[in-house]
């Protein structure tokens, strides 16, 4: 089964070199029962690590049944351990945070890919263990843990088991009874190479090879006879089930491992609650922040987009006066009249619709309660401009225009202050000491942070001039063009039409009048609120990856915990890809959960600035999928280093790290 050939082995400690194994000449038989003597530093533990495929020795040749394997790679070391070799180590080496039954079954894991919970329990029965399988290792007593680890080491049903000082720790009656279990696997054909430096242990085995300085010094054999320790010995281990476990197809192996890593990923989480809470703690606060930062950006633009709606399509607005000089410009000189807007759409055909506004400030007062608001005097375009058409009652007309007739469409707002739930049509109210009708309820077109679209009152353009605010001019006029494509020679008639009506030479066109095209003040808007949602999502970005940064922190001092479990798991047959999942996993875990929490939090404050602070807040289900996946990404980025630094561990350097 075994065959060395001038196997040697040396370590560097500082400046000097220690040759550990020095030239061994050795072959065990399949079946055999060998025992390895020596003082301390004789080599035996380190020629134990290279039969066993923990360590690789620096020159010679190793064949295991036959396989030479001094130049196996690392994952394929691993297969042939969990396949061929079970341990059994002097430290029991069980994973403190699971039970005996759970202990016991991990080698499965990167062999066949599924947990076989029955052979686990047949195997921990037919060791004595039947009462204590739901026990963790800190509620046995050290005989029993080895027990477990030695149904552990036969769990895969290896044909060689290594077992390292296995009574080193016990008492002389667990070291009997652990002794009786070996040489019961050795009776049922298994062959069995156990360090130690007892001779009352040796005795078990019928070869004994002693080793001093890295090199064998005699090999003897003998056989049992009848007063050999185990002739008459009875053990439970008698019964063991040593049948080889079967082999799921190929594809089913792999989707098995994977749901076997990812149970343990988070059985691992959960052992570690407050350092996972911690870990997923800047994912969940950068999740947060894009989910709210997001929805702040979009809710802007969407209250841009509305506000825009409300002012027309393809529309121009008129006001006179330029932007450089307003306080100069807006003299006699350059006021729009009436007039103007009577016969602007007769000389540019182009001209769709036209409202011209009044605009002021008002005190309005029904049955001793009162509100402070704006109102705008108009014509009966503006309804189809503004989309303002009411839902309740009507609009301004043409005869309401000519009649200067005291009639008023009401916002929800004045409405709500005013009238509370009852219905204002037919009532009558005072605008600045003036009694008004109102005929018609506007329709609701919300508030942002600087503006409430329904505070606003309209009334009759001439109503307005003449007997609300005694102006004989203009404020603005909004403008309708027919078609896109006629809106650039219309703006150029319509300032040519206002400067030829007020006598104004062209040389001063440009600081008499302003037309401002809402096409282009609509992608002003839109790219402003497009780079604020960029700058927002951006800062909130940076806290994600601070957070995935934070995870690998973490992630690494869990390594470095954890470097002994890693040991253990390559000892029994993990793969570097295995343990790299594994890490892998624990971090996609932590972010994954941290950003779905993190959604959820990022929609509360969400919720919460549209209701105390009155900003416009919109979450989308992009920003929700966008923060989600990114945060998936930052586990796996972030993660990935630890992760690797976890699957390059030496395992024999890593069962030994203190």
């Amino acid at each position: 089964m075994i065959e060395l050939s001038n196997i040697r082995r040396e370590y560097r400690m500082g400046d000097t070199t220690v040759s550990a194994v020095n030239g061994i000449h050795l072959t065990v038989e399949r079946g055999e029962f060998v025992a390895i003597m020596g003082a301390s530093g004789s080599g035996k533990s380190t020629l134990m690590h290279v039969i066993g495929l923990l360590d690789r020795p620096d020159s010679g040749s190793y064949r295991l049944m036959g396989r030479e394997v001094s130049s196996l790679s690392e994952d394929e070391l691993a297969v042939l351990r969990s396949r061929s070799v079970g341990f059994v180590f002097q430290q029991f080496h069980l994973l403190s945070r699971t039970t005996a039954r759970e202990n016991v079954v991990m080698p499965m894991l990167y062999s066949v890919g599924r947990v076989d919970m029955a052979r686990a329990e047949k195997l921990l029965r037919d060791t004595g263990m039947e009462r204590r399988m739901a026990h963790k290792p800190n509620e046995l007593s050290g005989g029993q843990q080895q027990r477990v680890a030695i149904a552990r080491a036969l769990v895969n049903d290896p044909e060689l088991i290594l077992a390292d000082e296995p009574t080193g720790n016990l008492d002389s009656a667990s070291a009997t009874e652990i002794m009786a279990v070996l040489a019961e696997l050795h009776c049922r054909g298994k062959t069995v190479i156990l360090v130690t430096h007892e001779a009352d242990i040796s005795a078990y085995a019928e070869r004994v090879i002693t080793l001093r300085d890295g090199m064998v010094v005699s090999d003897e054999r003998k056989r049992a006879g009848p007063e050999h320790p185990i002739s008459n010995t009875q053990h439970p281990a008698s019964k063991l089930d040593v049948r080889r476990s079967t082999f799921g197809v190929p594809l089913l192996a792999h989707l098995r491992r994977g749901g076997g890593l990812i149970h343990q990923a988070l059985r691992t989480l959960r052992a570690n609650k407050v350092r996972t809470g911690l870990s997923m703690l800047g994912i969940l606060i950068g999740v947060g922040a894009v989910i709210a930062m997001l929805a702040l950006g979009t809710g802007a633009s969407e209250s841009i987009r509305k506000q825009l709606e409300g002012m027309g399509s393809n529309a121009l607005m008129l006001m006179p006066g330029s932007d450089r000089d307003r306080g100069i410009a807006a003299q006699a000189a350059s006021r729009i009249t009436l007039d103007d807007v009577r016969a602007l759409p007769k000389e540019v055909p182009s001209i769709a619709r036209i409202a011209p506004m009044v605009n002021g400030s008002a005190q309005v007062v029904y049955e001793g309660k009162n509100w402070n608001t704006q109102v705008t005097g108009t014509l009966p375009d503006y309804a189809l401009i503004r989309a303002s058409v009411p839902q309740v009652g009507r609009f301004v007309t043409e005869d309401d225009v000519l009649q200067r007739s005291r009639v008023a469409m009401i916002g929800l707002t004045p409405m709500k202050e005013l009238f509370g739930d009852r219905n204002p049509i037919g009532s009558f109210i005072r605008i600045n000491r003036i009694s008004f009708q109102v005929v018609g309820i506007l329709p609701e077109k919300g508030a942002d942070r600087w503006r409430d679209q329904d505070d606003v009152i309209i009334i009759p353009v001439t109503t307005a001039m003449y007997r609300l605010f005694g102006k004989d001019y203009i404020d603005h006029v909004s403008i309708e063009i027919a078609s896109e494509p006629e809106i650039d020679a219309a703006q150029t008639a319509i300032k040519n039409v206002m400067c030829r009506r007020h006598r104004i030479p062209p040389a001063k066109a440009e600081d008499a009048f302003t037309i401002r095209n809402l096409a282009e003040f609509r992608q002003m808007l839109t790219a402003t609120s497009q780079t604020m949602s960029v700058l927002l999502a951006s800062i909130a970005v940076i806290s994600l990856v601070v957070g995935g940064i934070g995870i690998m922190n973490i992630m690494l001092v869990s390594v470095t915990e954890r470097t002994r479990e890693i040991g253990l798991r390559k000892a029994v047959g993990a793969r570097r890809r295995d343990i790299l999942t594994q890490f892998l996993t624990e971090a996609l875990v932590i972010s994954l959960l941290g950003g779905l929490i993190g959604v959820a939090l990022g929609w509360g404050i969400a919720a919460g600035m549209s209701q105390f602070a009155g900003w416009a807040t919109s979450v989308s289900l992009q920003s929700v999928l966008l923060a989600t996946l990114f945060s998936a990404l930052i586990g796996i980025v972030f993660g990935l280093w630890p992760a690797r630094k976890a699957a390059l561990l030496n395992p024999i350097e890593a069962l030994r790290y203190e």
